[in-house]
């Protein structure tokens, strides 16, 4: 492309007329700190860690302690309609959406079929049911079910959630790593905002918490050790000791409708008396490496959200970070938020608490932002005590941090493979545009 050219289209996208937001009319979710918005927001603003110290013991293979979030979830316990056995994370998912359908008082005679559409998003689905079918095969000899390719395929959540919701409109799974989630609530606003559908039931989730996925992690050397009695520090993002990620599983859903349905139904809150908005979302590629990230494409992502969202970064309240605590991963990600936003922008990270949910991640982080957005304070980013000091941004730690007046917030989740994916929401009462 030539230089005039180019020019000419950065210009224009920067002259872009925003499109409307798309509202979030209910919330669901299962996560290490809880199901609950009353034990998630208490984790959340506390910055109480769900991270454990669990012993990965697999035979041929020295015993390694590792740091991991798990959920208090009985994953048995939740029968779909399809009656097919469910993977631990399609199990998960399809709770969430429960719930999130449930706040939003979402009935199936409350939306045309047709208009519904399912937006899904995991990393690696499926997991934990592929690795108990590759035991049984080859070190116990059993045989497969014959559901296996159905539990284990990579939209078996989205084909269970379209069952269980009657929905006949677009129903997609998305794989694009740490972002993945993201993507799927992204793509479902530029559905509504198109006129495609008028509801959506979006999301992701990833429980990845058995022995030869943890052990796949261990190998890349990008999780932490837990520190010998106090296994809830191992993560610590944008610290200078930080030394890599804890490993969590979990989901989270939302219902996202156009402003004209859900006025239509009387659906102008999230259920929890505060009344959300997406308004901005941009995805792109680094196109450099496949697990370094790149921080000027992270910084198009950021800049091309904040223009879908028709605002500048100086109405932004707060930033919840990707802030994996892997060392390549922060200071790409603090140097991009920085050139971004400037040094005095208030930064956030909740992996500490709630570990990397990898696909399911930016699903979960999105909730946190908008009950930052609900409460008018920014989370503090746990086990945080002494910044890298080559990071110049406004980490907050120590205690949540009241921002008075909050109405809008981005999210970001930047994946292996170079994907990335960055989400901005609001407040429904936010000043005229």
């Amino acid at each position: 492309m030539s230089s005039g050219v180019e020019h000419a289209v950065i210009a224009a996208s920067a002259q872009r007329i925003a499109a409307p937001p798309v509202r979030v009319s209910g919330v669901g979710f299962v996560t290490p700190i809880g199901r609950t918005l009353e034990a998630f927001d208490d984790a959340l603003f506390h910055g109480r860690s769900a991270v454990r110290s669990h012993t990965l013991a697999i035979p041929g293979m020295d015993s390694v302690e590792i740091p991991v979030a798990a959920c208090d979830f009985d994953s048995n316990g939740v029968r779909s309609i399809s009656r097919l056995p469910l993977d631990r994370g399609t199990a998960m998912a399809l709770a969430a959406a429960q719930d999130a359908a449930a706040q939003a008082g979402l009935a199936r005679d409350s939306v045309d079929p047709e208009r519904l559409g399912i937006f899904w998003g995991s990393g690696l689905a499926g997991a934990g049911s592929f690795d108990n079918t590759t035991q049984a095969l080859y070190a116990e000899q059993r045989r497969m079910r014959p559901t296996t390719v159905l539990t284990v395929m990579p939209n078996a959540a989205v084909a269970e959630l379209a069952l269980h919701f009657g929905a006949h409109g677009a129903a997609i799974a998305y794989a694009c790593a740490c972002a993945s989630s993201a993507v799927a609530i992204g793509e479902a606003m530029r559905a509504i905002r198109g006129g495609w559908i008028d509801v959506a039931i979006v999301g992701g989730h990833d429980a990845m918490l058995t022995p030869g996925v943890m052990a796949s992690w261990q190998a890349m050397r990008v999780m932490a050790a837990p520190p010998a009695g106090a296994p809830e520090t191992a993560c610590r993002p944008f610290s200078g000791d930080r030394a890599g990620f804890a490993l969590g599983e979990g989901a989270a859903a939302l219902v996202l409708e156009s402003e004209a349905h859900a006025r239509s139904r009387g659906a102008l809150d999230a259920g929890d008396g505060a009344s959300y908005v997406l308004a901005g979302y941009a995805t792109n590629c680094d196109g450099t490496h496949i697990t370094n990230p790149d921080r000027a494409g992270q910084v198009r992502a950021m800049r091309a959200a904040l223009r879908d969202a028709g605002i500048d970064a100086a109405q932004v309240g707060h930033v919840n970070a990707h802030g994996t605590a892997t060392i390549a991963g922060d200071a790409a990600e603090a140097a991009s938020v920085r050139e971004v936003f400037g040094s005095a922008m208030p930064v956030c990270a909740t992996k500490a608490i709630h570990g990397h949910v990898l696909g399911g991640g930016g699903a979960i982080e999105l909730v946190a932002t908008l009950r930052a957005l609900a409460h008018e304070a920014v989370p503090p980013i746990a086990n945080l005590r002494e910044p890298d000091a080559a990071f110049e941004l406004d980490f907050v730690r120590g205690e949540a941090r009241a921002v008075p007046g909050m109405r809008w917030a981005m999210s970001n989740s930047f994946a292996f493979g170079g994907t990335n994916a960055v989400l901005v929401a609001g407040r429904i009462d936010a000043p005229s545009r």
